[in-house]
């Protein structure tokens, strides 16, 4: 049985080096609430982008009504805590084998409005509570389309990618496409950056054993 009840924080430690990191970087942020009933709603202009997927959060879903319900619970932010999101999208004008066909629909024809033909790519609004108060604030932000190659992101989102590849292997889920274990362990070691803790490089030694265990050969 699966609950989602309470705010706590829980921990898988197997070594010195975890425990260091659980008890001495992180416990920070545990203890200290910045802010509670943390929400985040992505809108995405139809104009550029035909259909999207969150990939990860299934059990954080909430409703589109939930977002402005004060009474709505949602998880806690502790000092100096970062949460990544990753979002798969498909740009209009790309056909993809996810697409289901349906019918243009007559009285919303988004193509007509000012803001869909603006370059704004998304917009995020993050809704929180100040820990003792009970009425919610909001920040919005815009981000318009301004499209990278892969090799020209920053180092956090490419590693933030393969993590999210491993474990779309991990679940054999069924948008995985042509993903593959050398391929996560190339874009993460590409995108170690500085690693001062050796996190990142954790990693890699994770999906390279595990890729041993699944008797894969792995890359040199």
């Amino acid at each position: 049985m699966k609950t989602l009840h309470g705010n706590g924080n829980y921990f898988y430690i197997d070594n010195i080096n975890e425990a260091k990191k659980v008890f001495v970087k992180e416990m920070r942020a545990t203890l200290f609430t910045i802010a509670k009933d943390v929400k985040i709603q992505v809108e995405f202009n139809p104009a550029k982008v035909q259909t999207y997927r969150l990939i990860g959060y299934e059990n954080r879903m909430l409703k589109s009504e939930d977002f402005n319900d004060d009474k709505k619970d949602a998880g806690e932010l502790g000092a100096g805590h970062t949460v990544t999101a990753l979002y798969e999208i498909i740009p209009v004008g790309v056909k993809s084998e996810y697409l289901k066909s349906v019918d243009e629909l007559k009285y919303q024809n988004y193509q007509h409005t000012k803001t869909a033909n603006s370059n704004e790519l998304m917009t995020i609004k993050f809704r929180y509570k100040k820990p003792n108060e009970e009425v919610s604030k909001l920040i919005t932000h815009v981000l318009n389309d301004k499209s990278k190659k892969l090799e020209e992101t920053s180092n956090n989102f490419r590693f933030s990618a393969a993590v999210a590849e491993f474990g779309l292997l991990l679940r054999d889920s069924e948008f995985k496409g042509k993903a593959n274990y050398n391929q996560v362990v190339s874009l993460a070691k590409k995108s170690k950056g500085e690693d001062s803790e050796g996190y990142r490089a954790e990693f890699v030694r994770l999906v390279e054993s595990y890729q041993l265990m699944q008797g894969e050969k792995t890359q040199d």
